[in-house]
């Protein structure tokens, strides 16, 4: 049998749907998700296997004019993701009738839409918030640009049409042996996940600039064979005045965290789990080369 296998990458504007179109694509959440944007800083790789086919999916983060040193690494990831990629998904947001806007960011893609090195597929997401004339009228538009392989319409949340763009990408990735063994969904660390689950619920639960201003660190992780796992997590913030923001009056809003964090933990470890939340300041973390390595990025996976 001819097994499909390559990588694809998927890019786009920050909260267009990237990371929900990667959980419903593999059935499975992997990638956090929050109805802010910029929630994703890494790639995220997850790992669709089927008898005929093995596509490793990029998720990446959101296109933004860098602001800081940290933008700049979350470009990078983007450009790494890109370069690795046999195929490219790029995702619109149709729900503001799917114009790209006038920005630096939407220049960027026009760039790389224009730079045209690899087979394109156009995502158009959130077709459930338009009429069906509306979407169709989209397709025949961006048809008009001559620049893609196939555009989809879907609806990432609803797992609308999912399936289409599974069909579209197999079809143009290339004959090959799989990288992955058929069981693995992704070759990140649980470490990883756990840290990114406490980043997810942060955005969730505070306002404005802090959760922006955060970084986790998972500092102990012990498996244990009877009783709970432990887990010991910091918190990095950017400014002493952040600290109480974490912890609250009374502690009331870190316990919240911990207890919002620890429920998701124990439902994607499939296990009981202590988990202890501690919060620390590291100036301008955000914009010291070497902070961003030790917090991974800019590192070469």
């Amino acid at each position: 049998m001819n097994t499909k296998v390559g990588y694809v990458s998927i890019i786009g504007l920050p909260n267009v749907g990237k990371s929900t179109l990667l959980n419903s694509l593999l059935n499975q959440k992997i990638s956090i998700v929050t109805h802010k944007p910029q929630t994703t800083r890494k790639k995220i790789l997850g790992i669709l296997t089927e008898p005929n086919y093995q596509i490793i999916f990029l998720d990446t983060p959101g296109i933004v004019k860098p602001a800081y040193l940290l933008h700049e690494k979350m470009l990078e990831e983007v450009n790494e993701s890109i370069k690795d990629a046999d195929v490219i998904v790029l995702i619109f947001d149709v729900s503001s009738e799917g114009k790209i806007k006038e920005s630096e960011e939407s220049e960027i893609i026009k760039e790389l839409i224009a730079q045209k090195k690899k087979p394109i597929i156009l995502a158009l997401n959130k077709v459930d918030s338009i009429t069906q004339e509306q979407a169709q009228q989209l397709v025949h538009h961006y048809e008009s640009w001559k620049q893609f392989n196939a555009i989809v319409p879907i609806a990432a949340s609803l797992n609308f049409n999912v399936d289409r763009i599974v069909h579209e990408i197999a079809e143009l990735l290339p004959v090959g042996e799989k990288y992955y063994p058929d069981d693995i969904i992704s070759e990140a660390s649980e470490r990883f996940f756990v840290s990114e689950i406490i980043r997810e619920k942060i955005f969730e639960l505070y306002e404005d600039e802090v959760p922006y201003s955060t970084e986790v660190l998972i500092a102990d992780f012990k498996e244990r064979s009877t009783g709970k796992d432990f887990i010991s997590a910091e918190i990095i913030v950017e400014r002493d005045s952040q600290k109480p923001i974490i912890i609250g009056k009374e502690g009331k809003a870190i316990k919240k965290l911990g207890e919002t964090a620890r429920k998701a933990i124990e439902e994607f470890l499939q296990k009981e789990v202590y988990l202890e939340l501690r919060v620390k300041v590291k100036e301008k973390w955000r914009s010291n080369e070497k902070m961003l390595k030790y917090f991974g990025y800019g590192v070469k996976k």
